[in-house]
C-alpha cells in the first residue's frame, strides 16, 4: 500500500503516519503545505517550516508547497499540488491527520477522490483526551508552540509535555471547556521526537507572551540532535 501523507509536524499528522506505518503502508513521501496566511481555514501554519528536520529524522521522502491561505484558493493551490506528488509517486492512499473538523476531512477527502486516492484517517473521531495520553504512552515528545484559549497555563509554552501535564491539560479541559486535543485551535504543537525519529529536533526560540492566555514561540534555530 503505496502512500503520501498530509504532514504539519504537530502531533496530528505525526501520529497518523505512525499508525499508518503500524498498518503497513508504505509512505512514499510527506507532503506540507504552508500558508501565507496566519488564519488558513485548511492548514497548520506554525514551525511548519520545520517539517523538512522531521521528514530527515524519518528517512523520508519530502515536498514543501507554499499556498496562499485564502479559504477557497488554497483548496486548489491544495489540490494541484498533490497532483504533482501523485504524478511523482503513483500512489494508491492519502493519510490524512485530521480528528474532529468535518470541514478538513470532506474537503482532503473530495480532493483524494478526484485524484483516485483512498483516504486513510486513522484519528477521526478518536476520543479527545485517551488520544492525548496514547500520544505520550506510545513515546511522543511533543511540544506546545502557540496558546490562545483561557485555561491552558502558559507554562506549557515550549515544554515537552509529560504524563502529568496531559492528565492535567485533560482536567482543566473539562474545568473551561477548551478542547483536550486542542481541536479548537486552542494551541498548536510541534513533535521533536517520536518512536520513528532518527534522531531528536532541537529548538532554540523565544517566548512571546500577548496576554493572561496567549503567548507563542519565536523560533530562533533548529537541528538535529
Amino acid at each position: 500500500m503505496k502512500a503520501i501523507a498530509l504532514f504539519s509536524g504537530g502531533k496530528d499528522s505525526t501520529y497518523a503516519i505512525h499508525l499508518a506505518l503500524l498498518q503497513g503502508f508504505d509512505i512514499e513521501c510527506l507532503v506540507t503545505f504552508i500558508p501565507q496566511q496566519h488564519n488558513s481555514w485548511m492548514l497548520h501554519r506554525p514551525f511548519a517550516e520545520y517539517t523538512v528536520l522531521q521528514a530527515k529524522s524519518m528517512g523520508l521522502q519530502h515536498r514543501i508547497f507554499r499556498v496562499s491561505g485564502i479559504k477557497e484558493l488554497e483548496l486548489q493551490e491544495i489540490r494541484d499540488s498533490l497532483k504533482e506528488v501523485v504524478k511523482e509517486f503513483s500512489p494508491s492512499h492519502l493519510v490524512i491527520g485530521t480528528l474532529l473538523s468535518d470541514y478538513q476531512r470532506i474537503r482532503f477527502s473530495l480532493i483524494a477522490e478526484d485524484l483516485n486516492l483512498r483516504t486513510y484517517l486513522p484519528l477521526w473521531r478518536k476520543n479527545q483526551s485517551k488520544y492525548m495520553l496514547e500520544l505520550i504512552e506510545n513515546g511522543f515528545e511533543i511540544i506546545i508552540t502557540s496558546i490562545s484559549a483561557f485555561g491552558i497555563p502558559l507554562k506549557y509554552l515550549g515544554k515537552v509535555l509529560t504524563l502529568s501535564d496531559v492528565l492535567d491539560i485533560i482536567s482543566r479541559a473539562q474545568r473551561y471547556g477548551f478542547n483536550p486535543a486542542f481541536e479548537g485551535g486552542e494551541a498548536e504543537t510541534f513533535v521533536i521526537n517520536s518512536p520513528f525519529f532518527r534522531y531528536r529536533i532541537c529548538i532554540e526560540y523565544e517566548k512571546c507572551i500577548l496576554s493572561q492566555f496567549e503567548g507563542y514561540l519565536k523560533p530562533i534555530r533548529a537541528y538535529l540532535c
